[in-house]
Formats: structure tokens, C-alpha cells, sequence
């Protein structure tokens, strides 16, 4: 247990923190499990409309410094062409 106020209050700050990541996290995998499922109906419509949402939560990510700038594109390179292989 911290002994000093300032590191008392660091571990009320990353506590509050984490809780956050938690939630941006949980956000990016459900949008991502949506454009899967959308993926597997093969419905095209659906499919764009959900990568966009999921493009939109790895940004959102991204921005946050939840995801690194690379693993983002990287995520949404792989997920732009396996909605390619359905919309085509």
C-alpha cells in the first residue's frame, strides 16, 4: 500500500482509468463481433454498415491510446478485405 499522498492519489487515477479502457475495449470487441456476425449472414448492406461502425470504434480506440496507431490500421486492413471477399 502507497505510504505518500500523491501516489495514493496515482493509484485512484489508474483505478479510474482502467475502468474506462475497460469499457472502450469491451465497446471495440462487441463492434467487432457484430461486423463478424454480419459478415457470416453474408448480407452486404449490413456488412458495410457494421465495418463502418467497427472503423469508426478502432479510431475511437486509437485516439484514446487504447490500441497502437499500427495495430489499428492493421485491424482494419484485415477486416476491410475480408468484408471484400462478401460485398464483391
Amino acid at each position: 500500500m502507497a505510504n505518500c499522498a500523491s501516489a495514493k492519489k496515482r493509484i485512484r487515477q489508474n483505478k479510474k482509468s482502467m475502468l474506462r479502457n475497460k469499457v472502450r475495449k469491451e465497446r471495440l470487441k462487441n463492434a467487432t463481433k457484430e461486423f463478424v456476425t454480419a459478415l457470416e449472414s453474408g448480407d452486404k448492406e449490413k456488412t458495410k454498415e457494421e465495418l463502418k461502425k467497427v472503423h469508426k470504434a478502432i479510431d475511437k480506440a486509437k485516439n484514446k491510446g487504447i490500441l497502437h496507431r499500427k495495430t489499428a490500421d492493421r485491424k482494419k486492413s484485415r477486416l476491410a478485405i475480408s468484408a471484400s471477399k462478401v460485398v464483391s
